[in-house]
């Protein structure tokens, strides 16, 4: 559900900080007030192409910021997871548009593309009355929307897994049956396993060899290094650090005799000498024992040399090697006994093909009764609202696979005959915006309940309609809303009146600076603009009974 709209700077709008409730949210206001730039926001906030135009005259750019609440919206959640953009069950959307063309999006403060921002929202909002935004004319979100109006779940499913299994298992069929190229890759694979078997190490040894090369390659410098240092602590200059260490203990002796409170210190000179003796020794014993093994030295280096060059070889780090060797000795395995592994996946891929053709064939009946009921359901609300005559006819067709698809057997087709006598064509090649946005209506009326997207918006949905139908255009809306949340772009007092909030857009001149208002309305303020919607230039008190009448009527039906 979206919670909260932040608009700065957008055409007209210098700022507008708006909050919104679940249900049906009507917007009203004069003509060119600006109605349709909430629909505008949200549509950039959906990915849609900004145009510096959008960024009001005399500002650096636009900023848009919508926030939802995903606690119903596992689909959204499960989404922002999968990208790690995910913050509990909150999501917040924000967009910059500068004046010279160029914009930059966030989802939950962090940065993202247009298309993550656009892939996102289409979880989040529907918006209809425009026609490339709208999620219907997407020929696979009509397939879906029969499925879910079918409640197909449960069988979809099962053609899906049984689909992506068969595929799985054909990839791996085709790789063990590879003709010559299997004994070309049997060559290359045991070729490549001799490499590594011989030279790759786990990453203990490996360790270990690095070290013993480090140690050796300076084997020379080692020496000639300990036998200096040896020399500076126990060598015959009156300077070395032994002898000075003694010369101090025994003045410190004198001293320490003459004063008790000096005895601590003769002792931690006492310890000095003991480890020092053993720092001698272990230096000596460490002169003695370097290895200056030349022939060992050559060993190392050249294990070390082939492992890099496998390692440029194969693109992997020296570390992953040994890894890589037990990849290789899995697929040899698998390849040397290719018989019989295909003679069981074979089984398995024609068992999979009867699951999948039994759950599809299932899938196909449920597809097409529920297509005929979707069809009937939506053709009889077209004439509620003011199509009459017109109809809506769920096309099934063949999908062009031979192969187990995850979508199953068929691919959906809306056809639309908005008038009496006119052959019904694709809802996407639909023209008018009035009545694509009511047609959408009708099909979300119907399918009330199957759809998962948390807010649907209707911009100008009563265009070209008035009276009775108005009405009934309206409650289908108020309907709609008691599902998931609703915001509806209107003109009609008849739509506003359903309406369990009510948002009005005004203009505003005020010298050379001209600005548009968002502000949510009270009862009486609801009224007030009912009264203006329905009396024109000027309100009188029967116009206000009359608004006040069909709000009363409205929220009590």
């Amino acid at each position: 559900m979206l919670t909260s709209l932040y608009v700065r700077h957008l055409a007209v709008v210098e700022q507008a900080d708006i909050n919104f409730g679940p249900g049906l949210t009507v917007v009203s206001g004069e003509t060119g007030a600006g109605k349709s730039l909430l629909v505008d926001a949200l549509m950039l906030l959906a990915g849609a192409r900004a145009d510096s135009g959008i960024v009001r005259a005399g500002s650096d750019r636009a900023e848009l910021v919508a926030e939802f609440d995903l606690k119903d919206l596992p689909e959204a959640r499960d989404w922002l997871k999968r990208e790690e953009l995910d913050e509990d069950n909150a999501c917040q959307l924000r967009r910059v548009v500068r004046a010279e063309g160029s914009s930059r999006a966030w989802i939950n403060g962090r940065p993202a593309t247009i298309g993550q921002i656009g892939d996102l929202a289409a979880l989040l909002v529907e918006i209809h009355g425009q026609h490339e935004h709208q999620a219907l004319l997407d020929r696979s979100h009509q397939l879906s929307l029969l499925d879910a109006y079918a409640e197909n779940d449960k069988v979809l499913a099962q053609v899906r897994d049984a689909a992506m299994q068969w595929r799985d298992i054909g990839a791996r069929i085709r790789k063990l049956a590879g003709g010559e190229d299997r004994e070309h890759r049997l060559e290359l694979l045991r070729h490549e396993l001799s490499e590594l078997e011989k030279w790759a190490l786990p990453s203990a040894q490996l360790a270990e060899l690095e070290a013993s090369h480090k140690r050796l390659a300076n084997a020379s410098k080692l020496t000639e290094g300990i036998t200096g240092v040896v020399e500076l602590v126990d060598g015959d200059s009156e300077f070395a650090l032994r002898q000075s260490l003694s010369r101090a203990h025994a003045e410190l002796g004198r001293l320490a005799a003459l004063d008790d409170r000096l005895a601590p210190i003769l002792e931690l000179l006492d310890g000095a000498q003991i480890q020092l003796n053993e720092a001698v020794d272990g230096m000596e014993h460490y002169a003695q024992n370097v290895d200056l093994d030349p022939e060992r030295y050559t060993e190392v280096d050249t294990h070390l040399t082939r492992l890099h060059e496998l390692s440029r070889k194969h693109r992997l780090p020296v570390g992953e090697l040994d890894d890589k060797r037990v990849v290789l000795q899995v697929e040899l395995t698998e390849l040397e006994n290719a018989g019989d592994a295909i003679e069981r996946l074979t089984a398995q891929r024609d068992q999979l093909q009867r699951d999948y053709d039994k759950a599809a064939e299932a899938l196909s009946k449920s597809r097409q009764t529920a297509s005929k009921r979707l069809g009937k359901e939506v053709s009889a609300l077209m004439g509620e609202l003011g199509m009459a005559g017109g109809m809506l006819q769920v096309a099934l067709e063949p999908a062009d696979n031979d192969d187990p698809d995850p979508q199953g057997h068929e691919r959906c087709e809306l056809l639309v005959s908005a008038n009496p006598g006119q052959p019904p064509r694709a809802l996407r090649k639909v023209a008018s915006g009035g009545e694509l946005a009511r047609i959408s209506l009708a099909i979300e009326v119907a399918t009330l309940g199957k759809d998962t997207i948390g807010c649907m918006v209707f911009d100008e949905v009563d265009t070209g309609i008035g009276g009775a139908v108005a009405e009934v255009v309206g409650q289908k809306l108020r309907a709609l809303g008691s599902r998931c949340q609703v915001l509806c772009v209107t003109h009609l007092p008849q739509v506003a009146a359903q309406g369990h909030s009510h948002l009005r857009v005004s203009k505003h001149s005020e010298g050379n600076s001209t600005q548009t208002r968002i502000e949510s309305l009270s009862t009486e303020g609801r009224r007030d603009e009912l009264a203006r919607m329905l009396g024109g230039v000027e309100i009188t008190r029967e116009t206000r009974a009359h608004a006040k009448k069909m709000l009363e009527q409205a929220q009590t039906a």
